[in-house]
């Protein structure tokens, strides 16, 4: 046999994928498996497939054109494609790659039937499975027969399909070959699929098996539907019979036809109980040698199960860490931040050594464990009505965890509730006096720490680095744990929910604490969004610094240098200094420690300012605070003279009037705490950023954000010894990162891997309307603009922005659109905060709104109620 070309099946493994595939490494692999039977074959090699692309020239520059194509030009990607496609097919086979091909058929019986099965080395990837991306061919029979498929296989690695998800993963096509699997053909009684974890739920303990007569085919192109059993220690849990009028089965001649089943054979199962049971213990042993969960195609012939392919599933959510056996269950710390995209190493460890409660990574997020406090009946009441003002899509998760009664068995103990989870409200706060002093000193507090972190760093470099860090974040912790910090949070949020709770009860109006937040002082975030409309006043009136900045683009990062040179620019670069000097430390997504900065990329913010510029006229900031406030006051004057001609009026006037005191004294400082985290984290940043450009000029790191995929122990390890940090490590780091932006992070996940979304139970919703929170009051009606990215961003006066989460970044935006929609957040996350502090109708937590509402259709928001309607 030439090896070159030529591997018997048996002899691949998965150590041998750019030899042999994805598939036929897979398949090598399950051969050696005990008990596990695989169809016997060969695998053509990659080698093969670059020697065809060598004898065809014309594929090489076709490759480079496909490469430079812009991936949503899908005309082009269509045409390039088939030029390659049939540039391949047509290359003659070099007679002595055509030779060893036929040896090996000759020993294995040339006139037996094949299925001939592409294997590219992108694919079956843990990350990547580009399942249905290349062509198979069953039944394939007689040499010329098959050294045509396997030119098929070679051609089908530039479908457009196949073409169009490399793209989106991130893989050049030059770097991808293809093997072909030429495997003996099974003819199966049934056939199908099993995957070793729900592949619905992500349940890891519950393996489904999809089943059904003859060959795969025909549940794959989904000519029938199959039989479903659901099987869990060791019994089938569950199962759904379906009528299977078609089956597809092979023709003696070679090639596959469909045949209609016998009517007495349709509703029968095409396994039993007993054969899904045993193909599911096939599939845990299979799923233990290749360490992660399986999607295996399966054939039963004469009660004897072939396995024909196992690839790992990469649509599951990963499950967190957990070091023992004991069931978990987990909450996504990124919904309550409202950043639920994943973050790269350094951004996740710096967040978990500054954290106020532990923190577990999974798929790049971070989740808390609450099984202990569910557990516990003392704290559990509290926990859930926590969630249930944050975000009750949470409070429902954990409550179906809950109903199942054998998930988290009761702890007697009461447990030490402590700071609740991020993003979840505290319990009910300790008596406060209402005084303004309290959040001055708290704001004075906050900046004489910064100010002391800035100093002391600055003659900190290497190991010392890390070593007075480990110390500054234990001052970091202590300033989020400040007694008096929460108290006067918690005295806010309670009040913002008694004004709400008592207002309804007695008056009979929603969400009145909507209207007498509006413009309450100290709130750092809403005066980040009115400081860009007075940098754009400074703009406005300068047009030759309009014009250059109009040619500015958001990657110009030393644009400001430019901007010094124009008419007038001098005075519209102090203005814009002057900002990112106060808020440039934020960004979307600050969270992530990773994230660029405004100040390391101030051309983000070059289109907002324009469109400020162009849509408010000169003091548009005063203004809006100043009817803010006038409108609150007027509310508040309406409320107390209402309340007063109540029974006992008096009383529950003057009860309401300290109330809203206490809202509008404490409500704005429930955003500052994550001002000066962000400051902080900035300071680090720069330092850490400094010795990463150290490692590079020491040739330990190739590149300096390199150190983003480290985690930070790693890099203090990495500092420590000076020792050149491992490629291979990297690349592997950021193809994780790519993988975890295509996972979708449950609000709470088990350790059974169960990722649980929540459900809204509401019924006072028009059919077809869009249920989530209601933070913020109002009826609003306008064109949706579906933004995924804010540097993207292009509103117009009454747009309502629908986005998947807003954290302070995107308050610049807020002055300018009329509403809000996001897929994520609860009562007191920033976007409903700041919402309300601009007056703008406002629903979060909207289940897959950007996918649901279409950019440019008009829908209304019903702020007050929680629903939006898409309109005609």
């Amino acid at each position: 046999m030439n090896e070159q070309y030529v591997w018997d099946l048996h002899h691949a493994d998965e150590t041998q994928v750019a030899v042999v595939g994805g598939k036929g490494a897979h398949l090598g692999a399950l051969s050696r498996i005990e008990g596990v039977r695989v169809p016997g074959g060969f695998c053509v090699t990659t080698e093969a497939f670059r020697r065809i692309v060598k004898e065809a020239p014309a594929a090489g520059d076709l490759l480079d054109r496909l490469s430079r194509v812009n991936p949503d030009d899908r005309e082009e990607l269509r045409t390039l494609s088939a030029r390659i496609r049939r540039t391949i097919e047509e290359t003659a086979i070099p007679d002595d790659l055509a030779a060893a091909i036929l040896r090996a058929l000759a020993r294995s019986g040339e006139r037996a039937a094949y299925a001939v099965r592409s294997s590219a080395t992108a694919e079956d990837l843990p990350t990547a499975s580009f399942a249905g991306q290349q062509d198979s061919y069953l039944n394939v029979v007689g040499p010329a027969a098959i050294l045509q498929h396997i030119s098929r296989c070679w051609a089908s690695l530039f479908t457009e399909r196949a073409v169009t998800y490399r793209h989106r993963n991130g893989i050049d096509h030059r770097t991808v070959h293809m093997a072909v699997v030429v495997q003996q053909m099974a003819f199966p009684d049934a056939s199908g699929v099993l995957f070793t974890a729900d592949p619905v739920t992500g349940n890891r303990k519950v393996a489904t098996v999809d089943a059904g007569f003859g060959l795969g085919e025909a549940l794959v192109s989904g000519l029938v539907n199959p039989d479903v059993f659901r099987v869990r220690d060791g019994e089938v849990v569950a199962r759904t019979i379906a009528s299977k009028k078609r089956a597809v089965t092979a023709l003696p001649a070679g090639g596959t036809h469909e045949v209609a089943v016998d009517a007495r054979r349709q509703e029968q199962p095409a396994l039993t109980d007993a054969q899904a049971v045993r193909l599911a213990g096939l599939g845990r042993r299979i799923e233990a040698y290749f360490g992660r969960p399986q999607d295996i195609e399966w054939c039963l012939v004469d009660d004897d199960f072939r396995i024909v392919q196992s690839r790992p599933i990469t649509t599951l959510f990963p499950v967190p860490e957990s070091g023992d056996r004991h069931n978990h269950v987990y909450v996504s710390v990124g919904h309550g931040q409202m950043m639920t995209d994943p973050m790269k190493p350094l951004g996740f460890s710096m967040w978990q050594l500054t954290a106020m409660v532990p923190m577990h990574e999974a798929g790049g997020r971070l989740f808390v464990d609450v099984t202990a406090r569910l557990a516990s009946p003392a704290s559990r009441a509290a926990l859930l009505d926590a969630f249930e003002k944050g975000d009750p899509l949470v409070r429902d998760a954990l409550e179906t965890v809950l109903d199942r009664g054998d998930f988290i068995p009761p702890h007697p103990d009461p447990v030490p509730c402590g700071p609740p989870p991020a993003g979840a409200p505290a319990g009910a706060p300790e008596p406060i006096a209402t005084d303004p002093a309290l959040v001055t000193d708290l704001i004075e507090r906050s900046r004489v720490s910064l100010a002391a972190l800035k100093r002391d760093i600055r003659t900190k470099s290497g190991p010392a680095l890390f070593d007075f860090l480990l110390e500054a974040f234990e001052e970091h912790k202590r300033i989020l744990s400040d007694p008096l910090s929460i108290q006067v949070i918690r005295a806010g949020m309670e009040a913002t929910w008694w004004l709400n709770d008592k207002l309804a009860q007695w008056l009979g109006e929603k969400n009145a604490a909507d209207t007498l937040t509006l413009s309450a002082p100290d709130n750092i975030t809403s005066e980040m969004g009115l400081a860009l409309l007075d940098v754009a006043d400074v703009i406005r009136p300068l047009p030759e610094v309009v014009a250059f900045l109009r040619g500015v683009g958001v990657q110009d990062d030393d644009f400001l240098d430019g901007l010094a040179k124009r008419e007038g620019g001098p005075e519209a670069r102090d203005a814009i200094e002057a900002y990112l000097d106060r808020y440039g430390m934020r960004c979307v997504g600050e969270i992530d420690i990773t994230r660029p900065r405004w100040r390391e990329h101030p051309g983000t913010l070059v289109p907002v300012i324009l469109d400020h510029v162009r849509t408010f006229e000169p003091g548009a900031a005063a203004r809006r605070f100043e009817l803010g406030r006038q409108k609150a006051l007027k509310k508040e004057q309406d409320v107390l003279s209402r309340l007063r001609a109540l029974p006992d009026g008096d009383g529950k006037a003057e009860e309401t009037r300290r109330m809203i005191d206490r809202v509008r004294t404490f409500i704005g400082y429930r955003e500052y705490p994550k001002y000066g985290i962000i400051s902080r984290y900035f300071v680090y940043k720069q330092a850490l950023m400094e010795e990463a450009a150290r490692l590079v000029r020491a040739g330990v790191l190739a590149e300096r954000d390199d150190v983003f995929h480290l985690t930070f122990q790693e890099l203090h390890e990495v500092v420590r010894s000076s020792r050149p940090v491992d490629p291979h490590l990297l690349q592997q780091r950021k193809e994780a990162f790519r993988a975890h932006h295509a996972l979708t992070p449950p609000r709470v996940l088990t350790s059974d891997g169960e990722a649980l979304t929540g459900a809204y139970r509401r019924d006072d919703v028009p059919a077809g309307a869009l249920v989530g929170v209601p933070v913020s009051a109002g009826t609003v009606e306008g064109r949706a603009r579906v933004v995924l990215d804010m540097a993207q961003a292009d509103l117009e006066a009454g747009d309502i922005l629908v986005t998947a989460f807003t954290d302070p970044s995107w308050s610049p935006l807020f002055v300018g659109i009329a509403g809000l929609v996001t897929e994520v957040g609860g009562l007191m996350t920033h976007g409903a905060v700041i919402a309300r502090e601009y007056g703008l109708p406002a629903v979060v937590g909207v289940e897959r709104a950007t996918r649901l509402i279409r950019d440019g259709q008009r829908i209304r928001v019903h702020g007050a109620d929680g629903y939006i309607e898409i309109l005609p």
